[in-house]
């Protein structure tokens, strides 16, 4: 295999990986209680961040100042991100939940203004249009009725993540941080933030079962710190257009799994909305992409923006993370 083969290979492993992630979450929390499954799942990113942070010759291990500095903050709002996102997933299908967090591509583009000199084309709000259009869709299931609490909290988590994404942008820009060491700062802060909540629930855990430790280890390690050694290193072996386009696959492999393995079925409208979510959001993406190469660049941005699915990953693409 070539060596464009085998980085295409590991970036579409990520993305498969990613959108396996909602059905993971929906099985793990169908059997524990949602704050205790995201404990868990900071924790164990944490300390396999950590162990990978004190393997011998990857340069110093002490945390800057500024990757402190950033760190806090963007763990606090990643912790944002992954409750209103657990719970949706709970209360959806996983398939719905990967596709319609997937509208977080055309919505951080609005909020993230670095690099971009001017407005947006017309092109990229009409792709938008087609992505809100598809949420609705998608919303509607097996016909129009009042939107499904997991569907709205979904939405609502696209929101809050193309603000984490903006604020990553922000923080990161023209600063010297290290991936792996701002990400597990974001994970230290989100096992302290629900170590509280989840707290009472904490012996549940001792009485889980192998499939449910299943499900928070590949959560943990395989989304988290695997998703993001190997995006890594993929990364810089390629093209951020090629990365952005395979990674930009995930609601593909959310929607995939959800009907393969998780026993779930497409409506005609679902699936209207499903074709053109997927439309939308690569149309955006493209159109964005291509406004911000012609741009001339305000500032100039380190490639650090984070995946939100997954506590302990960056993304050098919107998508999530």
């Amino acid at each position: 295999m070539s060596d464009a083969r085998r980085t295409d290979a590991v970036l579409l492993l990520v993305a498969i990986v990613w959108g396996s992630s909602y059905l993971s979450a929906q099985t793990a929390t169908s059997a524990l209680p949602v704050l205790l499954v995201l404990f868990a799942r900071y924790a164990l990113s944490a300390l396999a961040c950590l162990g990978v942070v004190a393997v011998p010759g990857r340069g110093p291990r002490r945390w800057t100042r500024e990757e402190l500095r950033a760190g806090v903050p963007l763990g606090l709002t990643q912790a944002a991100v992954l409750v209103v996102e657990t719970y949706g997933v709970a209360h959806t299908s996983a398939a719905n939940a990967g596709l319609i967090i997937s509208l977080t591509i055309v919505l951080t583009p609005l909020l993230d203004r670095t690099g971009h000199r001017g407005g947006l084309p017309p092109a990229f709000y009409a792709a938008a249009g087609v992505s809100v259009l598809a949420v609705g869709l998608l919303m509607a299931g097996n016909g129009f009725h009042a939107p499904r609490l997991g569907d709205l909290l979904m939405l609502a988590a696209a929101v809050v993540r193309a603000g984490h994404m903006a604020l990553v942008g922000r923080l990161t820009a023209g600063r010297a941080i290290r991936p792996l060491h701002l990400t597990t700062v974001q994970t230290l802060v989100g096992t302290a933030l629900f170590l509280v909540p989840a707290a009472r629930e904490l012996p549940t855990l001792a009485h889980a079962g192998p499939a449910t430790w299943a499900q928070l280890l590949y959560l943990a390690l395989f989304c988290s710190v695997f998703a993001f050694l190997a995006q890594t290193w993929a990364v810089q072996r390629t093209s951020a257009s090629r990365a952005s386009l395979l990674l930009g696959t995930e609601p593909i492999w959310a929607a995939a799994v959800g009907v393969a393995l998780g026993g779930e079925h497409f409506t005609v409208l679902t699936g209207l909305g499903a074709v053109m979510m997927i439309t939308g959001t690569y149309w955006g993406q493209s159109v964005e992409r291509a406004h911000r190469a012609t741009a001339t660049p305000r500032t100039t941005v380190q490639p650090i923006e984070e995946d939100t699915r997954c506590p302990a990953t960056t993304s050098t693409t919107p998508t999530t993370v």
